[in-house]
């Protein structure tokens, strides 16, 4: 009897303890989970404002107190946005940039990286650091040699000088994916010239499909990039037809005011592909830059 009493009484602290536990960590997540909340919700601010401001009438923006919905919301705002000025061509002009620099990018950048990271040649290590250099120089510093080379070769004013450099892979890109590459085991290369392929062959059927989180990296980057790109533009570009989204937008901020419930609204419409882009690219996104910090 006795020592069933006993058996029973251990059993019993068993079940408050693992209770306990399981009280604990259900609170503690429960309070990350609180906590991760109120930062999203403290770093969203900013875009509830520019949501709030874009659906008010001029009058109302600078109101004290401020008003965080509006009485009556102004959603005319976004029609009046889109008609004084050609956001949706800016848009498109926007689209094709990223188009075109994300088409270079996922061209010259394996095939460099792959380059460093698979083959012997001549002075590859001083190629290599003489590459990562380039990234201590600003970029504003290259703009001025950059203008006159292409207004030598009669681009100023097209897509061109905005769309080339791509093709001819970004050194930050170059090292990321070089890292990644050199954790691919060489094995797999070896395996691949037993059947047949050659260096091509190894690159597109091997390296490349291994690649995905790296690559996504490079995507969605450029697309950042090319997309919030301001200055570039407006050096290189002539015709008002042919000004990106990034430019469009400065065209709302007048020589003494700002048309805030204009501009608000057109750069909350603005912002939207990249909140999609990273939405269906977060996963590999994060995941590819956590493995290149890890591998690499």
């Amino acid at each position: 009897m006795k020592t069933d009493a006993r058996h029973f009484g251990i059993q019993r602290q068993l079940r408050r303890s693992a209770a306990q536990k399981r009280a604990r960590r259900v609170i503690g997540h429960a309070l990350v989970y609180a906590l991760m909340t109120a930062l999203a919700l403290l770093f969203m601010l900013p875009i509830f404002w520019m949501a709030s401001t874009s659906l008010k009438l001029p009058r109302e923006i600078f109101a004290w107190p401020p008003e965080w919905i509006p009485s009556t919301p102004q959603w005319g705002n976004y029609a009046e946005a889109f008609g004084k000025y050609p956001l949706a061509r800016y848009m498109l002009n926007s689209a094709i940039l990223v188009v075109a620099n994300v088409i270079g990018g996922l061209i010259s950048v394996p095939i460099i990286a792959y380059g460093f990271a698979r083959f012997d040649f001549p002075f590859k290590h001083v190629l290599f650091l003489l590459m990562l250099s380039t990234m201590m120089v600003p970029g504003h510093i290259k703009l001025i040699p950059m203008f006159w080379l292409y207004q030598k070769l009669e681009l100023i004013g097209t897509y061109w000088p905005l769309i080339l450099p791509a093709y001819f892979g970004n050194p930050f890109f170059v090292f990321l994916m070089t890292q990644f590459i050199r954790t691919i085991p060489r094995e797999l290369d070896d395996a691949a010239r037993i059947d047949g392929a050659g260096a091509w062959g190894i690159l597109y059927r091997i390296i490349i499909p291994l690649c995905r989180p790296a690559l996504t990296v490079v995507v969605v980057f450029t697309f950042v990039w090319v997309w919030n790109d301001f200055l570039e533009p407006i050096i290189f570009l002539r015709d008002w037809d042919s000004y990106p989204i990034s430019v469009g937008l400065a065209f709302f901020q007048g020589r003494y005011s700002v048309e805030w419930h204009l501009f608000m609204g057109a750069t909350l419409v603005s912002i939207i592909p990249i909140l999609v882009v990273y939405f269906f690219a977060q996963k590999h996104l994060i995941g590819g830059l956590a493995s290149i910090g890890i591998k690499g």
